[in-house]
């Protein structure tokens, strides 16, 4: 890997420009594609015309990767163990590994999120016997999306406990796959499983 100093030149192709131009590395304080945030004096080539940040090089990814771990906010919660087991043995069932279980939940929360009555009828899975049980196992999840989806579905479901939204997402998986199978749904989840592994 070659290792880019302050102040070297090169040639690269610039978006902006729409053509090859003279680019130099600097540093600079470049925000994130999705406005999300920012990373602070991190070295960038810049194209020497318009100013734009051409070229983020491997040695400045371990910045960025730091900035974005911070805004990972953790979300976590205590389950009961068949829990933890139903996520495994639906992400058997798409041909995935125990791993694929946060992605399911993600999406789960992502699409309920975006579901007002969906949303509202999220807490009847509160009722149902697989809620209960001493909560032996932790369900832990890392990112932006999931977290601002899952304060969503917190407010659209009337529901409070992160714990409580988590159980219940779990035991509407559990119908979707293994109750009532929901063939659209699990065919949906099977591409995105294949495409992750």
């Amino acid at each position: 890997m070659k290792i880019f100093k302050v102040g070297d030149t090169q040639l690269a192709v610039c978006e902006a420009c729409r053509s090859i131009k003279s680019m130099t590395f600097a540093l600079r304080d470049v925000p994130f594609s999705d406005g999300s945030g920012i990373v602070k004096n991190v070295l960038v080539g810049v194209c020497d015309t318009c100013d734009y940040v051409i070229v983020t090089p491997q040695q400045s990814a371990p910045a960025i990767k730091r900035e974005l771990d911070k805004q990972r906010k953790p979300l976590e919660a205590r389950v009961p163990a068949h829990m933890v087991d139903i996520l495994n043995l639906a992400s058997a069932e798409l041909g995935a590994t125990p791993d694929f279980s946060k992605v399911l939940i993600k999406y789960y929360v992502h699409t309920l999120s975006l579901n007002e009555k969906k949303a509202l009828h999220l807490e009847k899975y509160l009722q149902n016997d697989l809620a209960k049980g001493p909560s032996q196992k932790r369900i832990s999840l890392k990112g932006i999306q999931v977290y601002d989806d899952l304060n969503i579905l917190k407010e659209r479901s009337r529901m409070e406990s992160t714990t409580d939204v988590l159980k219940a997402v779990v035991i509407n998986i559990y119908e979707d796959f293994f109750d009532k199978p929901k063939k659209g749904v699990i065919e949906t989840l099977r591409g995105l499983a294949s495409a992750s592994f």
